[in-house]
C-alpha cells in the first residue's frame, strides 16, 4: 500500500480506479486525467504481475492499494471502491473510471474537468452522466501494436455512431444502454445480454452514496437521473472504450480462465469464441472519431445548458 491521502487538497478532483495487469496502459491513462485536471489518484491492483503496482507506486499523486482477493466477491471491484470513496471522497467531484477509458465531455478541448465540475456545482448537479463509446482500429485488431504511453485513439479510432437500445430501468430510473460493435460482433443472436454502455462516472461524492453496480447506477435512486431535464436534456458526455487494442486477445484469455467476472464471465466467453478468428470490428457504418462536437451531433453526448 502507498497511501498519500494526506495530500489530498479539498478542491481536489479524484480518479478512483481499479486494475489488473494494465501497466501497458498506466502512462497515458494518468498523463490524460492529469492534463484534464484531476489532482489525485486512488487506484486498486487485483494481484497484478506485469509491474504496473511498481510504476504507480513510483507516482506521487497516487495512492495505491493491493488485494489479492476475489474481484468476483467484491462485486466486481465496486466494493473495494465504494469503501475508498467513503474514506476519501467526501465532499470532492470523484471520477471512476478504468485505465481502459478516456472520458469526453462538452468543451473538453478548451476547458478543463474543473470548469465542468464548477458549473455542476453552481446547477446543484451532483451526477454527470457518460456513454461508454466503443472504439476499434480498421482491420485485425491485433496487426497494430499499442506501445506503452501511446494515445490509443491513434489506433482505435472508429466507433459504431448508431445501433444502439436505450431502455429505463424502473428500479433505479438510470438508462440502460446496450448495442454498438461488441453487441453485433459477439452477441448478434442475443443483443439483450450485451454489455451495459450507460455509465455515470462523476459525481460530487457524499458518504451516504454507493454504486451498486459498477458506475451504472448509484443510491440514492436520484443521482441515476443524468439524461433529461425540464425543457430539454441534461450535459453529458462520452466514455471512449479503448478495450479493443493488440493487447485484448491476451486479456480476454486471462479473464475467462480467471472466471472473475460477471454472470459466471460470460462477457468473455463470447469474446474468446469471437477472436477465435480475430474479427475486424470495422464495417461500412463505421464513423473515424474526430472531436466531442462530433459526437454531439451524432446525439451520443450533449452539452445541455452548459454555454
Amino acid at each position: 500500500m502507498n497511501d498519500r491521502t494526506r495530500e489530498i487538497r479539498p478542491d481536489d478532483i479524484i480518479v478512483f480506479s481499479t486494475f489488473r495487469n494494465e501497466n501497458v496502459r498506466l502512462p497515458y491513462f494518468l498523463d490524460y486525467y492529469r492534463k484534464m485536471g484531476v489532482g489525485h489518484f486512488i487506484m486498486v491492483d487485483n494481484d497484478s504481475d506485469d509491474g504496473g503496482r511498481e510504476y504507480l507506486a513510483g507516482q506521487g499523486d497516487v495512492s495505491l492499494w493491493t488485494t489479492t482477493g476475489s474481484y468476483k466477491r467484491a462485486r466486481f471491484g465496486v466494493d473495494w471502491l465504494n469503501w475508498l470513496q467513503w474514506q476519501h471522497g467526501h465532499k470532492h467531484w470523484c471520477l471512476v473510471v478504468d485505465p481502459d477509458e478516456l472520458l469526453v465531455y462538452p468543451f473538453c478541448d478548451t476547458r478543463p474537468l474543473r470548469a465542468l465540475t464548477d458549473w455542476l456545482d453552481a446547477s446543484s448537479i451532483k451526477s454527470f452522466g457518460a456513454m461508454l463509446l466503443d472504439m476499434y482500429p480498421k482491420g485485425r485488431i491485433d496487426e497494430a501494436p499499442y506501445e506503452r504511453g501511446q494515445d490509443p485513439i491513434d489506433l482505435a479510432c472508429w466507433f459504431d455512431a448508431g445501433n444502439y437500445a436505450i431502455s429505463k430501468n424502473t428500479k433505479f430510473g438510470n438508462l440502460w444502454i446496450q448495442g454498438g460493435p461488441r453487441a453485433r460482433k459477439f452477441f448478434p443472436t442475443e443483443p439483450d445480454r450485451a454489455p451495459a454502455l450507460n455509465k455515470i462516472p462523476l459525481v460530487k461524492w457524499d458518504r451516504q452514496y454507493a454504486y451498486v453496480s459498477s458506475t451504472h447506477m448509484l443510491l440514492p435512486r436520484g443521482l441515476n437521473l443524468v439524461y433529461d431535464e425540464w425543457g430539454g436534456e441534461k450535459a453529458s458526455g462520452v466514455l471512449l472504450h479503448t478495450k479493443f487494442l493488440d493487447t485484448f486477445t491476451v486479456k480476454a484469455r486471462e479473464e475467462l480462465e480467471r472466471k472473475q467476472h460477471y454472470a459466471n464471465s460470460h462477457e468473455y466467453r463470447a469474446y474468446a469464441a469471437g477472436l477465435v478468428e480475430n474479427p475486424d470490428l470495422w464495417c461500412k457504418w463505421s464513423e473515424k472519431y474526430i472531436n466531442w462536437r462530433q459526437l454531439e451531433i451524432l446525439g451520443l453526448m450533449s452539452k445541455g445548458n452548459w454555454a
